[in-house]
């Protein structure tokens, strides 16, 4: 696709928004509705797709990818007449007797970059919320999850007209085409590097944006909870998806005395989950491409292996693989890791964990494991992140109540239930 044809593209979404054809809201839940029962009808399909390339298990891309689709049309379809009535707003004495309100519209045509590590879960979802609030979309899906892709263009096509929803397949040539023109909203899932490409696209027309990015995780472990079931609910963060994940534990920060302890269950756990040997595992996935198999393996080289480090290149299988305390000035540690391979650090004193946080700032997620609620609660207020759990990994991404997105380095705005139908809109005050 060239610059022309895209241009013509943007201007026939363009069009069609003006006409506000898909504006009225019970128009919109008819679409959410029918969409539901092609996905529905599609399930396995969608299920063999995220197998081809990422070998998920069925389970896995049922809850983490299938099932919050589902929730997130259940949602929009229950809430939209509510979240879009005018909101009355309070008067002031300045301007009485007025009578005040917010009244919300669409932003108009907007582009969507998504991911290649949840490729359905991670287009559907906002997609689902942007067209709920009466825009249009162009999507973009990863050229590196082209299975997944095939089946989004196959059931968006079943659903919506062309000039509503379009699904653009290409490389990273293709998107840099795409964010040459000026789109009314830019919605960018990946690395912070493209998100930074993307800001930069974004502010020559102007344009709003959200990034959902990622960054360097931690995972606070002071030992006064149960160490087994503090390994068990970390290894699952961990290791779903193969490790590629942006929320799941970067690094574990233990005190000290814990450690050895810690290693031993997490290892417990690792093998509870997938066996002795997880490359013959039904419940483990392999690394997306040769590229990033290649990353992590050069992320493992003169490190402290405690546990792991199997791989089969061909296969793109990478073991559950745990490290001590690898170097700060190396790869594995200043870069986020987004695979199987997890370092475990030990602390003594808590300006340690401080420090390490502090140096890589602003994660995406923040856990901490502890039965001093006070303390962890005021530990969560000390620093800055995007969401996160106590005694608990990964779980604050499952509720639609709470807003999902990163701050900083790890991005900037939040969807998500009634946070998409609020990213999406523009709300204007009117006395």
């Amino acid at each position: 696709m060239n610059s022309s044809m895209i241009t013509k593209l943007k201007e026939e979404h363009y069009r069609f928004f003006k006409t506000h054809k898909n504006q009225p809201i019970k128009v919109r839940i008819q679409y959410l509705k029918k969409l539901k029962i092609v996905l529905e009808e599609k399930e396995l399909e969608i299920y063999d797709a995220l197998y081809e390339d990422l070998k998920k298990p069925v389970f896995e891309s049922f809850a983490s990818e299938f099932l919050m689709v589902l929730k997130e049309i259940d949602s929009f379809t229950k809430n939209i007449k509510e979240w879009a009535a005018p909101k009355k707003v309070s008067g002031s004495l300045l301007n009485f007797p007025s009578q005040d309100f917010l009244l919300y519209e669409p932003y108009g045509t907007i582009l969507m970059i998504s991911p290649w590590n949840y490729p359905f879960q991670l287009a559907m979802v906002p997609l689902i919320g942007a067209i709920a609030t009466g825009n249009t979309v162009v999507l973009k899906p990863s050229e590196s999850a082209p299975n997944t892709s095939k089946v989004l263009i196959e059931i968006l096509g079943l659903v919506f007209p062309q000039e509503w929803v379009s699904v653009v397949e290409g490389d990273a040539k293709i998107a840099q085409a795409l964010l040459k023109v000026q789109w009314d909203y830019i919605f960018y899932t990946g690395s912070t590097q493209v998100g930074k490409i993307v800001a930069k696209a974004a502010a020559e027309f102007l344009t709003p944006t959200t990034l959902e990015l990622g960054g360097k995780s931690p995972c606070i472990v002071d030992g006064t909870t149960p160490i087994e079931k503090t390994a068990r609910r970390i290894v699952w963060g961990k290791f779903l998806n193969c490790g590629q994940t942006c929320i799941a534990p970067d690094y574990v920060l233990v005190k000290s005395e814990f450690k050895t302890s810690l290693i031993t269950a997490i290892i417990e756990e690792i093998e509870k989950a997938f066996g002795k040997n997880a490359q013959k595992s039904d419940d483990y996935g392999r690394i997306i491409h040769e590229k990033h198999f290649k990353k992590l393996e050069a992320d493992l080289k003169n490190q402290k292996i405690i546990y792991g480090g199997s791989i089969d290149k061909k296969e793109l299988y990478f073991g559950p693989t745990v490290i001590d305390s690898p170097p700060m000035n190396s790869s594995l540690i200043q870069d986020e890791i987004f695979g199987p391979i997890l370092p475990i650090y030990s602390y003594d004193d808590f300006r340690e964990v401080d420090e390490i946080i502090e140096k890589y700032k602003n994660p995406l997620a923040l856990y901490i494991f502890t039965k001093n609620i006070t303390f962890g609660e005021k530990f969560l207020h000390r620093h800055s992140f995007g969401g996160g759990a106590v005694n608990d990994t990964v779980v604050h991404i499952i509720n639609d109540g709470l807003p999902f997105g990163g701050i900083g380095n790890s991005g900037m705005g939040k969807y998500h239930g009634e946070s998409t139908f609020n990213t999406f809109s523009h709300f204007k005050p009117v006395s």
